[in-house]
């Protein structure tokens, strides 16, 4: 059965589109169909993070204004045949949208794909309440700072009461991607640590993923992490965070931890020798 999520935050700059991108490629190498849609219109972005950018010739608009067929909007990725990307339109005009029209490009893009992943734009304006209103699933991503908690934690409020499927008296699932965490920083108290976080949003966490120069590597080169670099920490923060969404269970591992753990094996080791 298909699956709609949303990718979706209340601060802007947290790695929202860069999650979109990297989990639907994730959950395209595990075998899936996935369809990534950009709802920021006017501010697009996730066509440079899929290196698409020059091949947008239809966008979302479009389709929905009824100027283009789904199909001739739709790019496919050169790299992964299951996976396609539908660009958000470069207009000014925030209203250009409409929920009827949205609803339509959604209901066929679910006919056509296992998961169709909606890219929010940041905060609570229309083009955000559009990117959640049809969303089985949300992704919550948030740094671990109190501002960027906190304006998640209205955007879980949004979600529980502006979607579709919460007006049909339904619980939209709700995960927690905590990004940009530094365990170094948060050893020093410097911010917030996972568990601070969870204590304040009290949703499951579905991965966390450490500040890392590979991400802004990928995301100049137009390659999503899992593709640019697949052996790295944050490319298998992303694998295993796609792998959870599939239903897997698996531990979330924090940065620092598993280093922490060698180092005293190490440590422990030295000292037997």
């Amino acid at each position: 059965m298909s699956k709609v999520m949303v990718v979706t935050s209340g601060k802007g700059g947290v790695g929202k589109t860069t999650s979109s991108a990297s989990l639907g490629a994730a959950l395209a190498l595990a075998g899936q169909s996935v369809a990534l849609v950009d709802f920021d219109v006017g501010l697009r972005n996730l066509d440079l993070v899929m290196g698409a950018e020059r091949r947008v010739v239809f966008d979302l608009v479009n389709v929905v204004q009824g100027d283009a067929k789904l199909a001739q909007a739709l790019i496919r990725d050169r790299r992964i045949e299951s996976l396609s990307l539908l660009a958000a339109s470069q207009t000014r005009d925030k209203e250009a949208l409409s929920e009827a029209g949205v609803g339509e490009v959604i209901g066929e893009l679910r006919q056509k794909f296992d998961w169709v992943i909606c890219d929010s734009p940041a905060g609570i304006d229309k083009g955000a309440t559009l990117a959640m209103r049809f969303a089985d699933i949300a992704v919550v991503v948030a740094n671990p700072e109190v501002s960027s908690v906190r304006d998640s934690d209205r955007i879980i409020g949004l979600l529980d009461s502006k979607t579709r499927l919460a007006e049909e008296g339904g619980t939209i699932e709700k995960h927690l991607l905590l990004t940009r965490y530094d365990p170094a920083r948060a050893a020093r108290g410097d911010m917030m640590s996972v568990k601070d976080v969870l204590e304040i949003l009290a949703i499951p966490l579905l991965g966390v993923v450490e500040e890392s120069q590979d991400v802004l590597a990928a995301s100049n080169l137009g390659c999503p992490v899992p593709l640019h670099n697949p052996g790295s920490s944050v490319a298998r923060a992303y694998q295993q965070a796609a792998r959870r969404l599939l239903g897997e269970v698996i531990a979330v591992e924090t940065p620092g931890e598993r280093r922490g753990l060698m180092a005293r094996l190490f440590k422990r080791r030295a000292a037997v020798a």
